[in-house]
């Protein structure tokens, strides 16, 4: 496991680059009748494949991702890609988007492989400046991680990840985790290939986990269906 580095210079640096860590608020919610339609809940459980304890993990693409069935998705090279995404947008700067878009998008962003075994759901955006039509460099992708049909209940959304553009593209391929504590679960903070991340985990689930979670990440291009 990756270390955790808790310096104060560290956590003052990534407080300052991720802004406020109310991490649950705007993701998706007001554009997802786009893609909602009638959803069902899927009886088929993944196998755990690891785990602390009671608590287990199982695979990323073993659960339902709620935006890969959006009709017409954008492909081409990354700008076509964010173009034809934002023209679809409803009223959101989070403008629901697939992991397909995602990955052609943002082409070295990375997901974690692994997620907790309650998890039945990810849902995903690419975030835009309303002014300019392009991504938001701060949170240019957000993914929901649910326990249950995504929307229909706020405590059902176990933990959210944000990716923008690293402060500097100099920065090691791994950065230490730096944790945060905040209201209802804990917020971890790292850098790779060029992008920030912050997963923030409901406290439902232990520190070790989340963590545990943060370093599975791989290229989300090799997650794709």
């Amino acid at each position: 496991m990756k270390r955790l580095a808790i310096g104060a210079l560290a956590l003052s640096v990534f407080l300052v680059g991720c802004g406020d860590v109310g991490l649950l608020d705007g993701v998706g919610d007001r554009t997802r009748a786009f893609v909602e339609g009638d959803v069902t809940t899927t009886t088929t459980l993944a196998p755990v494949v690891a785990g602390r304890g009671d608590e287990g993990l199982i695979g990323a693409t073993d659960v339902q991702w709620f935006n890969d069935d959006i009709a017409d998705q954008m492909t081409g090279t990354p700008e076509e890609v964010i173009n034809g995404v934002w023209r679809r947008e409803l009223n959101s700067r989070f403008v629901q988007s697939s992991r397909m878009e995602i990955a052609a998008a943002l082409p070295s962003i990375m997901f974690p492989d692994l997620v907790p075994e309650t998890v039945r759901w990810i849902t995903s955006q690419l975030v835009y400046d309303e002014t300019t039509g392009t991504l938001d460099p701060d949170t240019s992708a957000a993914f929901g991680i649910w326990t249950a049909d995504p929307y229909q209940s706020d405590p059902a959304r176990l933990g959210v990840l944000r990716v923008g553009k690293a402060a500097s593209v100099l920065l090691p391929m791994r950065s230490d985790i730096v944790p945060i504590i905040v209201p209802d679960g804990i917020s971890l903070g790292w850098t790779e290939a060029g992008y920030r991340y912050e997963l923030f985990c409901r406290s439902d689930i232990s520190e070790e986990l989340c963590v545990d979670v943060a370093n599975s990440t791989s290229p989300l291009s090799g997650l794709l269906p």
